[in-house]
Parts: C-alpha cells; structure tokens; sequence
C-alpha cells in the first residue's frame, strides 16, 4: 500500500467493474467540493488496493468514501478554524475599544468592532492596521491563536471526532480487505 504513486494510464488499469456500479451510490458533494478530484481519489484508492472480488471492491468503495469524508472534514476544520480566527480578532478589539464605554453606547461600540473584525478578514489594509494595533497592546498571533482554540473548542472537538471515527473505520475495511486475502 506504501508503493509508488501510479500515472494516470495505470490508474485506469483498476475500474469498477460494471456489475457494481449499481452499488456505488453517487458522491455527495459540499458546494466547492469537485467531482473530479473525488474520482481522482476514488481511483487512485481502488488502484492501491486492487480489489480482487466482490466483497473486496465493496469494502474498497467504502475506504474511498472515507477517505473523501476524511478531507473533507480537514478542510471543513480549517475553515472553522478561520472564521473563529475573526472572532478572536474581534474579542481581542472589545478587550481594547469597549474598555470605559458608557452602558448606551455599548451596542453601537461592539457594532463596529464587529465590523473592524470583519475589515480586517476583508481588507488587507485594514488587517496590517488591525494587527500592528493588536500588537501594541500585546497580542500576538500567539494569544490570537489560543483564543481562536478557546472559541472553538466544542466544534473542534466535534471534528476531531469524526475524523478519529472515519480514521479507524478507513483502517478495519483496510484490514478486512487484508484479512480477506490471507490463505488462514
């Protein structure tokens, strides 16, 4: 399975056989998520593991399958990871702007530290501004980065579990396939 990756011509060589095509459900794609590199991958993973019989091309259709929800949720994690980074960002603003506010002008403060935040994702001006500004009161990408865990602990925790879930179950159906093929 750790052998050297295949050229495209070679790829071809491991298809689906057409009695089970019926089986294989089609992918369920995310908005931005292309077809092309889910086949990309689907391929590549029924050419390492060369399903030899029914059984097998079944159990190699569900480690593709994993496989794609594997990067999936990396990516999904990441983007979750990016926006909570604005939410750091703008927590970090409201330690600094809402300090002495004046209770009725506390709504219109957080309104546009909000809206700074959001600038600062947008606008690449704004954004030098807004960490050179951060910095000056001491945070860093550091203290950013550990209030971005702290916000979204839960959901990263959501996350890691899927990963970890479709992670051990990629690995038993790999290990089946092995089982499959052992003469014992």
């Amino acid at each position: 399975m750790n052998g050297p990756f295949q050229t495209a011509r070679e790829l071809t060589a491991t298809t689906l056989p057409v009695e089970l095509e019926a089986l294989v459900p089609p992918p369920l794609l995310l908005p931005g998520e292309r077809l092309d590199h889910y086949h990309a991958l689907r391929q590549a993973i029924f050419a390492d593991l060369a399903p030899r019989s029914a059984i097998e091309w079944l159990l190699a259709i569900d480690v593709a399958e994993l496989s794609w929800e594997i990067q999936r949720y990396r990516l999904l994690r990441h983007r979750l990871l990016v926006t909570y980074r604005q939410k750091a960002v703008e927590a970090a603003l409201r330690s600094i702007d809402m300090v002495g506010i004046a209770p009725e002008f506390e709504d219109e403060a957080a309104y546009y530290t909000r809206q700074n935040a959001l600038s600062w994702r947008l606008d690449p001006v704004a954004t030098t501004q807004i960490e050179e500004r951060l910095a000056s009161y001491g945070f860093d990408q550091h203290s950013i980065n550990t209030e971005v865990y702290v916000q979204a602990r839960e959901v990263f925790v959501l996350f890691e579990g899927l990963l970890n879930v479709a992670q051990t179950r990629r690995l038993l159906l790999i290990r089946e396939i092995r089982r499959h093929r052992s003469p014992n």
